[in-house]
């Protein structure tokens, strides 16, 4: 969890380097919502994966699976509803959004598979 905390603040750094940079015209007006978005989601992975650990390391793969499913159904919702709403720029909104949403979900796989090396010598 730390380290996502980590990830999101240099997110938010770029982001308002962006602006004095001249490269804000890469990011969508709604960029502070989409953040907010896999935030909020980053929390709730992380609060799964630890149920599905502390009950058994058996239901970790259900647990971890149900999450990427949800992640994606979330996601199609959320720029579902964006588009539906008659969003500005939509195309670089949707770019802005599935770049952070790779770049959150190879962070995310990254984390855990280190969390889990570490986990599988004890």
């Amino acid at each position: 969890m730390i380290r996502t905390s980590i990830l999101t603040v240099i997110l938010i750094i770029v982001f308002f380097l962006a602006k004095y940079i001249g490269l804000d015209f890469l990011l969508h007006q709604k960029k502070w919502l989409i953040l907010g978005f896999f935030v909020a989601f980053s929390v709730l992975f992380h609060r799964v994966i630890e149920f599905g650990l502390r009950e058994k390391q058996k239901n970790f793969i259900p647990f971890y699976l149900s999450t990427v499913v949800l992640r994606l159904i979330l996601s199609l919702v959320f720029i579902g509803v964006e588009l539906y709403l008659g969003l500005q720029n939509q195309e670089l909104f949707i770019l802005n959004f599935f770049v952070l949403y790779l770049f959150y979900t190879i962070f995310e796989i990254w984390n855990l598979s280190r969390n889990l090396r570490q986990n599988s010598g004890k």
